[in-house]
């Protein structure tokens, strides 16, 4: 085995390019590549504060987008305060004894184990134990700054959907359950479907309303999603996920539902009325223009 580690939140196109040069040194060797990544995220593990650290990926999406970028195998440790406690020498011990692994990738920023051992250390240790070293360098993502995860959790709080996705190499989405709400917006023409996610710890867009693609029933749509506490018609703080899907009229509670974000209209605001609301549904969706409502 060529073996990567990380967390790799997102998948986003710096971690793209670290797993391309994992699956083509893996090729080049005629073995296979690995990834060994972690679950929960260190942070909501070691740190208190944050402990509901957003992520950008369920464990099960991450490693779906690993193996559609060629990878062979994805491992997953459990990261708990006592596997924290593990210095350099154990984990890269541990990926040799557990996974046969012949090569490591190591990042040029690569930070790992207790001993938060930097990249020369790890490549040091690595080959004392035996270990190939495959050194990548920092690749120029091509949008004028480094990517991180961090920034496109950033992005997408403040509503940036697109500079996310521009960082993400694909457009996010979000995905669970489709779950009864107050119906409110079936009466006023603008029915709703009530999303409750598959990974609560997913990062949601900042509120507001939103061009978005829908998968649901097998097939795609459009439609627009409005996130936030609905205004208008509730006082509460409670965040919700409703979508409307355009030129839909199927019941579709208790079925899967996959809301991605293309652009946002406008800021959640609270309307005088529920016809000031209903008029500027209209508009909102009158705005749309260019794709077809079936894709």
């Amino acid at each position: 085995m060529v073996v990567a580690t990380g967390f790799f939140d997102g998948v986003h196109i710096g971690h793209r390019l670290v797993i391309e040069q994992l699956v083509q040194a893996a090729a080049a060797g005629g073995d296979e590549s690995m990834v060994v990544t972690f679950w929960p995220h260190p942070r909501n593990v070691l740190q208190k504060e944050a402990r509901s650290l957003r992520l950008l990926t369920s464990l099960s999406e991450k490693k779906a987008m690993l193996e559609a970028l060629g990878v062979n195998r994805v491992e997953v440790m459990p990261f708990t305060r006592d596997f924290s406690t593990m210095t350099t020498r154990d984990y890269l011990s541990r990926l040799v004894s557990d996974f046969g692994a012949r090569a490591v990738l190591i990042g040029y920023d690569n930070r790992m184990g207790c001993d938060a051992a930097g990249a020369d250390q790890v490549a040091e240790i690595a080959a004392d134990l035996g270990l190939e070293v495959i050194r990548t360098q920092m690749v120029p993502s091509g949008l004028g700054y480094a990517v991180s995860s961090t920034k496109i959790r950033e992005r997408l709080e403040a509503g940036d959907v697109r500079a996310a996705s521009a960082m993400l190499g694909y457009d996010y989405s979000l995905h669970g359950v489709v779950v009864a709400g107050n119906r409110l917006g079936r009466t006023i023409g603008f029915p709703t479907a009530n999303m409750q996610m598959y990974e609560p710890l997913k990062q949601v867009p900042g509120n507001g309303v939103y061009y978005v693609k829908v998968e649901t029933l097998g097939r795609q749509f459009h439609g627009m999603c409005n996130v936030g506490c609905r205004p208008t018609v509730s006082s509460g703080n409670h965040r919700t996920i409703e979508t409307h899907i355009f030129d839909f009229d199927e019941d579709i509670y208790g079925l899967d539902i996959k809301v991605t974000f293309v652009e946002k209209i406008r800021d959640e605001k609270k309307f005088e009325s529920l016809d000031a609301l209903r008029s500027q549904l209209e508009k909102d969706k009158e705005s749309w223009s260019g794709a077809p409502k079936v894709l």
